[in-house]
């Protein structure tokens, strides 16, 4: 990882720094770019928020070789992580790697190792095309993300997407704040609870809404139809000083009770945050910043090693706290700072 990372640093000189800590501080304010939105809060709340929970090691038990699979809106994982829809090579990653490659890699790379790839939407409209591409080229094994358009341009994406053979279909009503779009001239809308139940109604195919942060929003999901949620702030980038997801994510899982699934982005590095997170409440994580470094500084290969990666770091955080699968993560494996 220590060459892609060092690839990636040159490729994406100008739009990010590939910190050794990725904490937002460095890329303050740069959106576009991989930066947060103003002062960064919500970008750094993420990083923090997760640095406040830590795992009670264990060591006299008798797990030696644990289970990190799952099962999450039917997708068999080999580790409980999807590679988040970021997209926009050009202006926010350097544009050294092409949309097409970027995607391509990035969603195959997730496919040969068990996960499941995201894809992204937006402005120009070859990020949306470039990853309805990638998804046909795993046989819809990935998750198309569509942004709450106004007008027939959000039924006409869904449409694309389906003909890729996808089951799955992602709505990041976080997007409604970001500024990239609405300086192109293609402001996106929030929708209530009837309009958004309407909407998901004419999807075929389950649907995952990101963007949630409180429990009345997450209700409200459960009450339009969703399949699932994304606990997320768009990676600080639409809000500033918005808590990280890790210190919200707790009470969203227990007010959702298991209605539905619940994901969880924003902060989240290593394998020893993943299992925090799931440990915290999640089904999943997504894992955004990390693979796009990975996949611009070594394409499929770059993807694949990081999701290895991840794979032994999960692993080893397992064996020694005395989680012997996925499903046994729970909160008492957690103390906060204080140690509580």
């Amino acid at each position: 990882m220590q060459e892609v990372r060092k690839e990636a640093r040159e490729r994406m000189k100008g739009f990010c720094r590939v910190c050794k800590e990725c904490d937002g501080r460095a890329c303050a304010g740069e959106v576009p770019g991989m930066g947060g939105l103003g002062t960064a809060a919500s970008f750094k709340s993420n990083v923090e928020a997760l640095a406040d929970y830590k795992l009670r090691m264990r060591t006299i038990h008798d797990v030696s070789e644990p289970d990190p699979s799952t099962k999450v809106l039917g997708y068999d994982l080999s580790i409980p992580v999807f590679a988040a829809p970021i997209g926009g090579v050009s202006f926010n990653m350097g544009g050294k790697v092409s949309e097409e490659d970027y995607i391509m890699s990035k969603v195959k790379a997730c496919d040969a190792n068990g996960i499941v790839g995201c894809t992204g939407d937006g402005v120009p409209p070859f990020i949306s095309e470039a990853g309805f591409d990638a998804i046909k080229a795993v046989n819809g094994k990935a998750i198309p993300f569509i942004k709450p358009w106004e007008g027939d341009e959000f039924f006409e994406k869904i449409e694309k997407a389906a003909a890729t053979g996808c089951t799955t279909f992602g709505i990041d009503i976080d997007a409604i704040g970001l500024i990239t779009l609405a300086k192109m001239g293609r402001p996106v809308a929030p929708r209530g609870v009837e309009r958004l139940k309407a909407l998901i109604e004419r999807i075929p195919g389950q649907v995952l809404l990101k963007g949630i942060m409180t429990e009345e929003d997450a209700l409200a999901a459960v009450e339009a139809g969703a399949a699932g949620i994304v606990v997320s702030n768009h990676g600080g980038r639409v809000l500033d000083h918005t808590p990280g997801t890790a210190h919200v994510l707790p009470a969203i899982a227990e007010a959702v009770n298991g209605e539905i699934a619940v994901l969880v982005d924003g902060g989240i590095r290593t394998g020893v945050d993943v299992l925090k997170m799931i440990a915290l409440g999640a089904d999943a994580v997504m894992i955004g910043r990390p693979f796009s470094i990975a996949t611009v500084g070594g394409l499929e290969e770059g993807a694949a090693k990081y999701i290895q990666q991840l794979t032994g770091q999960l692993k080893s955080a397992m064996v020694l706290s005395g989680c012997e699968s996925i499903a046994d993560a729970n909160s008492n494996m957690i103390t906060d700072v204080l140690g509580q």
